[in-house]
């Protein structure tokens, strides 16, 4: 079992004792960055390391009413609607505790929250950062394994936390490293941009991690290291870090992926920018085996290529999108709805949480997809389920990041300018 494999990497000597320094912020000393270095140590360790439990975060006030005030302008269709869940800052990535339904929720700046419904009302009763003590970089990547186990993927390093639901409540957590810092990438290739890792626990037990390149588009002398390291695609490691391949190449940025019940992996990716409003398209994009490319950099977004790679071929058997989405939309967060609340149109479809457009002349995006599949398994139709998060004038209201199902079956959104989590449920007649 992946627990029984965490525990053995836990009473690693080897991991007590390897490299664990992530470099000092600005702010910090030397002395105090070693010391957040000691207590991932003790923590690997099973020891305390006397730190106090974070602040709570307000759920009351004038932000929560804000920010419902908002939740009124959304459109969503008919028996369905939308309520605060909790007040997160900076919201991204969500993992879904599957035991306690305790929410994980990363994000793109140096803590992860922990989220509680503690009278199972569907709205949290507390929020929290969770291991205080540790000194996270950018820890937007969180995903469970079925029994349990919490995956953080940083930056450039991936820890691992058995039993997180039941040890969240204390400062100290049993904690694992997966991979070391420097490891997950070369440290030569970490960027300020498309670093922010997603991932999710595979029906083979592996940890599946998508690896942004920084660039807009690489040059040339990028690719060989990019395709052997996995750098613009998709990677996979065994739940102690061992036996690292490389899953899938040819990926510009993808922020949100997912498995469906027949195992294949679904994923958006985000286009190239800075050919036109209306160019290229975003991806949807489905993987059914080992080692496919889709594409990129020759293709920017569906079949346009790019200037720079416009005069070269393809990689053979290149594999298309499975559907084109709407251009610059910034597709991130991706959820197969695997839930029973909602109406039964909706099982085996995928949610997707549309970031909005940054340069775009007309701003488009803000908002929550759907996309349907026919019994052929392919898209039948992409269309919008939640909306209104973007004004007419432009003004971006807040902006959805990710999407995660709760255990009662309603749909959860992240949005990391509201700097919330929203549920939308589903309250209509026969389904």
């Amino acid at each position: 079992m992946r627990s029984q494999i965490l525990a053995a990497l836990l009473a690693s000597a080897a991991l007590v004792t390897g490299a664990l320094a992530q470099g000092a912020a600005p702010a910090e000393t030397k002395a105090e960055t070693r010391a957040k270095t000691d207590d991932l140590e003790k923590l690997q360790a099973f020891k305390s390391t006397g730190t106090a439990p974070a602040p709570e975060i307000p759920q009351t006030g004038r932000r929560a009413d804000a920010i419902r005030k908002t939740l009124a302008k959304i459109k969503l269709p008919e028996g369905f609607k939308i309520d605060l869940y909790a007040v997160v800052p900076d919201a991204r990535a969500i993992a879904v505790g599957p035991n306690a339904g305790v929410l994980f929720v990363g994000t793109r700046k140096t803590k992860v929250y922990t989220v509680t419904d503690r009278d199972k009302d569907r709205v949290a009763d507390e929020v929290r950062a969770f291991a205080p003590g540790i000194d996270f970089k950018i820890p937007n990547g969180v995903c469970f394994s079925k029994d349990g186990v919490l995956t953080i993927v940083e930056q450039n390093r991936v820890l691992a936390f058995p039993a997180a639901e039941f040890f969240y409540e204390n400062p100290d957590v049993a904690a694992g490293i997966v991979v070391k810092q420097g490891e997950l990438i070369p440290a030569s290739e970490e960027s300020y941009n498309h670093t922010a890792r997603v991932c999710r626990v595979g029906p083979d037990g592996k940890t599946y991690i998508a690896l942004g390149q920084p660039y807009n588009v690489p040059p040339a002398d990028k690719l060989d290291l990019y395709a052997k390291t996995g750098i613009g695609g998709i990677i996979r490691v065994d739940a102690d870090g061992k036996n690292r391949e490389v899953f899938a190449t040819g990926i510009r940025n993808s922020v949100g992926i997912d498995f469906a019940t027949d195992k294949s992996l679904w994923f958006t990716d985000n286009q190239v920018d800075g050919m036109g409003d209306d160019t290229p398209p975003g991806e949807l994009n489905r993987a059914t085996k080992a080692g496919e490319n889709f594409g990129f950099p020759w293709y920017g977004g569906g079949n346009v290529r790019t200037t720079e790679y416009k005069d070269q071929s393809p990689p053979a058997g290149a594999v298309a999108p499975m559907a084109e989405l709407p251009p610059h939309a910034a597709d991130l967060g991706l959820i197969v709805y695997n839930g029973k609340q909602f109406p039964k149109s909706y099982r085996g479809g995928l949610f997707i949480a549309e970031h909005g457009s940054w340069n775009r002349s007309e701003p488009i995006g803000a908002r929550i997809m759907f996309a349907s599949l026919g019994a052929d398994g392919k898209v039948a139709a992409v269309k919008p389920f939640a909306e209104g998060w973007l004004t007419q004038d432009g003004e971006y209201l807040g902006r959805p990041v990710d999407v995660a199902v709760l255990l009662d079956g309603s749909l959860l959104v992240s949005d990391d300018t509201a700097g919330a989590i929203y549920r939308i449920s589903y309250e209509g007649g026969a389904q």
